[in-house]
């Protein structure tokens, strides 16, 4: 039986959406509803100049927000030099910095009121 050992129960990969903290992503899409509009194309990410320097990825800012994962979103959005060819590109026309931009004010708001460490 030690031959079927890549059949025993490992922890579920599946998301769990309930756990999601989405007061972030509500507030930003409160001020910026152009960002509901994002198919996630790339164009954002191929012309950043932080992403040129670091391994700063604008698609992935989006995704860690729409996932609620505050904690790694305040890290990587210091990256951002708020440039703004992220929005020049847009094909849907979101100005991405903007996003940015309510993100780390949302992000301060949440650690003056103690909600994060």
């Amino acid at each position: 039986m030690k031959d079927l050992d890549f059949l025993t129960s490992t922890p579920s990969r599946q998301i769990d959406y309930e756990k999601f903290d989405t007061r972030l992503l509500d507030s930003v899409l409160e001020n910026e509803t152009s960002f509901l509009t994002c198919m996630s194309c790339g164009g954002c990410t191929a012309t950043c100049s932080a992403g040129n320097l670091t391994n700063f990825n604008v698609r992935k800012i989006g995704l860690m927000l729409r996932r609620g994962e505050i904690d790694q979103l305040s890290v990587e959005i210091e990256k951002c030099m708020f440039c703004g060819k992220c929005t020049l590109v847009c094909p849907r026309d979101i100005n991405i910095r903007n996003v940015v931009l309510l993100i780390k004010k949302g992000i301060a708001l949440l650690k003056t009121e103690n909600i994060l460490s």
